[in-house]
């Protein structure tokens, strides 16, 4: 079912239009990324959807039983309103309907008038139905589900929300949405304020729903796993792309280089029909001239146009110096605060080495990496710097950067103050700040620029260490890609803090992970590390006393719980020996089902990783109703 139609739609706020021509439709269940760069109007387009602007042409037709909900990016809560009433509101109409069936059979045991008493008791039923249909049943345990899934804890739930950071009250909406479910959800960047825990919860949850959303985000590992459509945004148009965004982002380049081999033989047609028209136009061949000229004209009407550049940049941060053979050695470090944060952190950092840090919010991965440099004292443990290493950092706050000043004059090295300005708008031009931007004061730039500022006075620095604490932050999924491609070139150490896995795979060599009261050090990637964590779960499962073991045991105290329980059976009559070799089976398919999810190349193919997450739920679901089947067989039968 189509549940949004777009047609040729426009929208303008100066003189030129935001977008113009924009046609799509929407059908049920599908899971749709919309990408582009920083201010192409991805976050317009969707309000338009959401019906909270309009477009200045076009139509833009809606199912008539389709909700639609955008997420807000921030709302106002009154005094009393707790991060639970907030969850709740996104089932109101499932509490609503509790509360009416608990009236309606109240009014039914008081009522004394029996074809009352029936039409009653019909209600109750129609209500009754309508809460199985819908889950009603279990919707406080979904309430905790998303709450706990998005990092919430329960001492939380009952705190007002004026109380909460900006960044937990936009998870606590993006609560209500996931509860609220309408037929289309348009994430405006979701995973904004989520830890990479919750992000892979709320990836798992997407993924599992049935309905259709549109989502605009710059996590290209998210987009990869839940999305299956791609829409592209950028130069006023819209296209349309199959697959997840690895599957654009290739299928993009392809249809470039189609695009760019027909321009390029049209481009030479066109320049042969007009050398012809040319050398015959007061000719003998004049006739053919004439037609030739016919044919250009419908050649010029028809010419092939190329994709529209992003305005790709080419970071880049310079040579670095030699260092000695290690850069940091931090030997038993802990730090801390109201309480510890880490304890006996203990690494030595290599020339040349990739190292990522990563956790959960609130770890400490800021902290340590400010220890490391120097910046804060460790309450236990020593931190030493190696020959000749310069240090170039990037705060994820941007206060290095002055705000009061242009870019120009914000990344001029101090101890350079001599370089001419064409030098530095040259350096700020390779991060993308070009023109009069350059010119612009930092302080009124939007969040992409400011950190593209940021990143070249880093450059200017011409260190041989980079520190990047969440360098990925506000930049588009074009800038990543530039920045990632810089930093491969680059030659020096590189040690920094990100959420961002698609950038630390690509990235890191080395990752350090940051747990409560404990930290990790693991050889390899972000997908590396998953999948070793993912086989030693297994390895430590199948350590365990197996499950026919299990089943033994159960069956030696069958006879004694026996006389407990009521002789009936809430499961059709069938073999003990039948069920066993079914759970077999079922465990046999767990198993090979966790190798796949464990698989970095499956994680890359969004549909793929859905479908198998899906059926692995499925089957955890089965075995449980198996082991319940198999011990009423094995007392009963």
């Amino acid at each position: 079912m189509i549940l949004l139609s777009a047609q040729r739609l426009s929208r303008q706020f100066d003189t030129d239009p935001i977008f113009h021509d924009v046609t799509f439709d929407v059908r049920s269940g599908e899971r749709i990324g919309l990408v582009g760069p920083n201010g192409t109007g991805k976050t317009t387009l969707m309000r338009i959807i959401a019906g909270l602007d309009h477009a200045d042409v076009g139509d833009l037709n809606r199912h008539n039983s389709a909700e639609i909900a955008l997420l807000e990016q921030r709302a106002e809560f009154s005094a009393d309103r707790t991060l639970i009433d907030e969850a709740k509101s996104g089932l109101s109409h499932l509490y609503e309907m509790q509360a009416n069936a608990a009236d309606v059979a109240d009014r039914i045991a008081d009522e004394r008038d029996p074809a009352q008493q029936e039409r009653l008791s019909q209600q109750y039923d129609h209500l009754q139905e309508e809460l199985h249909r819908l889950g009603g049943y279990n919707i406080d345990h979904r309430v905790d589900e998303v709450l706990t899934g998005l990092g919430f804890a329960p001492d939380q739930y009952d705190r007002p929300l004026q109380h909460f950071s900006g960044g937990e009250q936009s998870r606590a909406l993006l609560a209500r949405m996931l509860l609220q479910n309408p037929s289309l959800m348009l994430l405006d960047e979701p995973t904004n304020h989520l830890d990479i825990a919750a992000t892979e919860w709320l990836e798992s949850f997407l993924s599992r729903c049935d309905q259709a959303m549109i989502i605009v985000s710059h996590d290209r590992y998210f987009l990869d796993r839940v999305t299956q459509r791609t829409l592209e945004l950028h130069g006023g148009r819209l296209s349309d792309y199959p697959g997840n965004f690895t599957a654009y982002w290739k299928l993009r380049e392809e249809r470039n280089k189609v695009l760019q081999r027909g321009h390029e033989k049209q481009s030479e047609e066109i320049a042969r029909t007009e050398n012809f028209i040319r050398r015959n136009k007061s000719g003998q061949k004049h006739a053919q001239a004439a037609d030739r000229e016919k044919k250009l004209e419908r050649m010029q009407n028809d010419r092939i146009e190329l994709q529209k550049s992003f305005g790709e940049v080419s970071m880049d941060f310079g040579e670095a110096t030699r260092t000695g053979d290690w850069v940091i050695d931090a030997a038993e470090v802990s730090k801390g605060f109201d309480s510890p944060l880490f304890s006996d952190f203990t690494l030595r950092i290599e020339r040349e080495d990739r190292v990522g840090i990563l956790g959960p919010n609130g770890s400490g991965k800021t902290t340590l990496l400010r220890t490391l440099l120097g910046e804060l004292s460790p309450d236990s443990g020593t931190v030493r710097h190696g020959t000749g290493v310069k240090i170039g950092y990037f705060d994820q706050q941007l206060e290095s950067v002055d705000q009061n000043v242009d870019a120009i004059e914000a990344i001029r090295p101090p101890d350079a103050p001599d370089v001419k300005p064409a030098q530095l708008r040259k350096l700020l031009a390779r991060f993308g700040v070009r023109g009069d931007l350059a010119l612009q004061k930092v302080g009124h730039m939007s969040g992409g620029e400011k950190c593209k500022v940021a990143l070249a006075k880093v450059a200017a620095q011409n260190v041989n260490l980079l520190v990047l604490d969440e360098p990925t932050n506000h930049l588009d999924l074009w800038a990543r890609d530039s920045l990632e491609e810089a930093l491969a070139r680059f030659e020096g150490t590189l040690l920094f803090v990100s959420h961002d896995r698609y950038f630390l795979d690509r990235v890191a060599r080395v990752v350090i992970v940051l747990e409560p009261e404990r930290w990790r050090h693991f050889e390899g990637n972000y997908s590396a590390f998953v999948a070793f964590m993912q086989n030693r779960e297994r390895e430590i499962k199948l350590s365990q006393p197996t499950v026919s073991e299990s089943r033994t045991a159960k069956r030696s105290t069958a006879g004694g719980e026996k006389s407990g329980r009521q002789n009936t059976r809430k499961f059709p009559y069938r073999k003990a020996e039948d069920l066993e070799q079914e759970i077999a089976d079922s465990e046999e398919r767990i198993v090979e089902l966790e190798a796949s999810l464990a698989d970095p190349e499956v994680h890359r193919d969004g549909r793929r990783m859905a479908e198998i997450t899906a059926e692995y739920d499925k089957a955890k679901l089965k075995l449980e109703s198996l082991y319940a089947h198999w011990e009423e067989a094995v007392e009963l039968n």
